[in-house]
């Protein structure tokens, strides 16, 4: 039996608008295993591997999740006469699909992201901090391009 063709008949009936050239980045999502994973030595026999298949079809449930809450949320969007899908309906989602008990966690980490975002938000502005013309940061750009060309050669 091909559990293939029987996984994408069933995400088909769950969510009939999804497209099949949907997926994740690959290398982030062996990044987020290897994270997980211990680390692989021969001090440590009891490390585990994780095949390119696995981390497929891993991909594919990610996609998967990711199709049935989005869908779930976009229900309880509307619903409620809103243009914008917020957090608020995310969660909702998650605890009707039987999830609740991940909230709190998928809470922290959209409070960790918004932090994140704060930091490189700040970063962004240095230009507007440094009070200079783009023309005097560019010309003080070359200067150090200069410098630091002479130092090399």
């Amino acid at each position: 039996m091909n559990h293939r063709n029987n996984m994408d008949s069933s995400v088909t009936e769950l969510c009939p608008h999804r497209s099949d050239d949907l997926s994740l980045p690959k290398a982030t999502v062996q990044k987020i295993i290897l994270e997980i994973l211990p680390p692989n030595s021969p001090l440590n026999p009891t490390s585990v591997a994780f095949s390119k298949d696995a981390r497929d079809l891993l991909i594919e449930c990610c996609v998967e999740f990711i199709t049935l809450v989005s869908s779930e949320a976009n229900e309880i969007s509307e619903k409620e006469a809103k243009k914008t899908i917020a957090c608020d309906h995310i969660t909702k989602a998650l605890e009707q699909l039987g999830f609740g008990e991940y909230v709190s966690q998928v809470l922290a980490a959209a409070n960790e992201h918004k932090e994140v975002q704060k930091g490189r938000e700040k970063k962004a502005n240095k230009f507007e901090q440094s009070g200079m013309s783009l023309e005097e940061l560019e010309r003080l750009q070359q200067e150090q391009f200069a410098q630091a060309a002479a130092r090399h050669t």
